[in-house]
């Protein structure tokens, strides 16, 4: 029982906004919170916050040597 409880307190950095969330998606070896997710699904590609998604993302592609 004290393992469930401290998963929910476990807080990971989102690679988007770079801060500790509780709840988001992984995506290979990196994690976007919630907000940053829905945030991005629903951004236009012509907007240039758009751009700035790309960038962060492209940190995704960079592989961590486990």
């Amino acid at each position: 029982m004290s393992m469930l409880i401290a998963k929910e307190h476990i807080k990971e950095k989102c690679v988007i906004c770079e801060q500790a969330k509780q709840k988001g998606i992984h995506l290979y070896t990196s994690f976007i919170c919630t907000d940053c997710e829905s945030d991005l699904i629903s951004t236009d590609t012509g907007n240039p916050r758009y751009k700035y998604f790309l960038r962060k993302l492209r940190k995704i592609t960079n592989l961590e040597i486990l």
